[in-house]
């Protein structure tokens, strides 16, 4: 009985909307259809959600295939991620499983950024995941550019990464040169600003759009401020080196940019005082800046003295030593060490682990802890 009123009033509010929009036969039972079929999706979903939404944060995490030890990483470098709301921290899982992010992606993201979570990362989402797709070409390239840099997801997007990037491909760099920058230098859309002066710089250098050289000399340039640019190329003048002599260094090695000031000064000052050096020689043989004064530089001449004095052949000196300087570790033991009779080569090889020993005057009191990125 009930079931034939249910009927009968159904029948009436159809006819009486009839007159307004005269909707066809077909369109009521296709309306009809649609509303059952809604509400039975509806309560699908909501008993799914009511079995699985996890209860916790830790549950939310263990779901995502976190194991203990994973756990133990993520909450020492955010504790507060343990009381996070599960709501919101199962919308970001979601967006970031969009990226093809598994357990071990984000337990590095979460090392190097521990407010990543905190971050409001479902800002204009879906377009800076296009404009990234785009840029990167590939979700796994891109996959490993988030991993590494997770702040492409929070960077300003309108009035920093696109301006950013659209700045780098008006100066040349663009394409498979532009996606290898961006990985290799996390800080890169950050701290990029260029002038008159970094345009001049760039300039001094003399390194053309085309060669293998450029992207590093204009992205090193830009991530710098000019005053640390003016100070480590008036660090080389000092030794006698002219402005044009160090720009056109900088066009064919850009990593010196990379070294401080207090490692040029002293790998110098031991190229020039110690080993009796021309200064320029660094302008042919840039890896004299680059080598490690303390485990290289140093313990390799006082063994070629050590051996000078035990009148030992093959001697290190002359065009030898700029060989010997850049031998692998085994292969310049192999050379000058171990090809002396046992007794000699024991001696040899004390002394040099000795001088490796030694070390700069209070070094060892450093206390240096770097987390994350090491920028």
């Amino acid at each position: 009985m009930f079931l034939k009123a249910h009927l009968l009033l159904k029948l009436r509010f159809l006819v009486s909307a009839s007159k307004c929009q005269r909707p066809t036969t077909n369109a009521v039972f296709r309306i009809t259809a649609t509303y059952s079929t809604i509400c039975l999706t509806q309560g699908e979903n909501l008993m799914e959600e009511a079995i699985e939404h996890p209860r916790n944060s830790v549950e939310l995490f263990k779901k995502w295939g976190c194991s203990e030890d994973d756990l133990s990483k993520i909450f020492s470098r955010q504790p507060s991620l343990r009381r996070a709301q599960v709501t919101p921290l199962l919308a970001k899982f979601k967006l970031l499983n969009r990226l093809g992010l598994n357990t071990s992606d984000i337990v590095k993201i979460i090392n190097c950024r521990p407010r990543f979570f905190c971050s409001r990362i479902n800002n204009f989402f879906d377009e800076r995941l296009d404009f990234l797709m785009t840029l990167f070409g590939s979700g796994e390239v891109l996959r490993k550019a988030v991993v590494r840099n997770p702040s492409l997801l929070t960077y300003d997007f309108h009035n920093r990464m696109k301006p950013v990037i659209a700045l780098y491909e008006e100066m040349g760099v663009r394409g498979n040169d532009l996606i290898t920058m961006l990985i290799s230098r996390p800080t890169l859309i950050p701290r990029t600003s260029f002038n008159e002066e970094k345009l001049e710089y760039i300039k001094k250098t003399g390194v053309s759009k085309g060669s293998k050289m450029y992207k590093y000399v204009v992205t090193l340039i830009g991530i710098s401020r000019i005053e640390t640019i003016q100070e480590k190329v008036s660090n080389l003048e000092k030794f006698g080196l002219s402005e044009e002599e160090i720009c056109s260094l900088l066009g064919r090695s850009p990593l010196i940019l990379t070294l401080s000031v207090d490692k040029v000064q002293r790998n110098m000052i031991f190229v020039v005082g110690t080993m009796k050096l021309s200064p320029k020689l660094v302008l042919q043989y840039p890896f004299l800046l680059f080598s490690n004064l303390e485990a290289i530089l140093k313990p390799r001449v006082l063994l070629a003295g050590k051996l000078k004095e035990m009148e030992l052949h093959p001697q290190i000196k002359g065009s030898v030593m700029l060989r010997a300087l850049r031998m692998t570790e085994k292969r310049f033991l192999s050379a000058f060490v171990k090809c002396h009779p046992e007794n000699v080569a024991s001696e040899l090889l004390e002394f040099y682990k000795h001088t490796k020993r030694l070390k700069r005057l209070a070094v060892a009191s450093k206390k240096i802890q770097r987390r994350g990125f090491p920028f």
